[in-house]
């Protein structure tokens, strides 16, 4: 007897086809993971970049606002000084205490 020449079983190119196809899929799905991972790592390093800007502006705006604060005093004493001093006629009709009076309220609302 002649040997049989094997034939590949359709089972086993079905099998290779579908092999093909799972390999394709996850190598499309590993670099689709690779991209959202970079483009997460981009965002965090963009998001902690503003953070420190932030971070950075609102030390400057508070040294400013205490600053200002200072100034605020210094004027409201230098006023009352001047105040004293002259004629007080001229300020009988003004409310120096609601004047100068430190506005919580107002810088709350602002």
């Amino acid at each position: 007897m002649a040997p049989k020449k094997i034939k590949p079983n359709k089972r086993d190119v079905d099998s290779e086809e579908d092999e093909d196809e799972y390999r394709k899929k996850r190598d499309r799905n590993n670099l689709a993971v690779k991209r959202s991972r970079q483009k997460s790592k981009v965002k965090t390093m963009e998001t902690l970049t503003r953070v420190n800007a932030l971070k950075n502006e609102n030390t400057i705006l508070q040294e400013k606002v205490n600053t200002l604060t200072k100034e605020l005093g210094f004027l409201k004493e230098l006023f009352l000084a001047h105040a004293g001093t002259t004629d007080k006629s001229k300020f009988s009709d003004i409310d120096l205490q609601t004047l100068l009076a430190d506005d919580a309220d107002g810088e709350s609302s602002k």
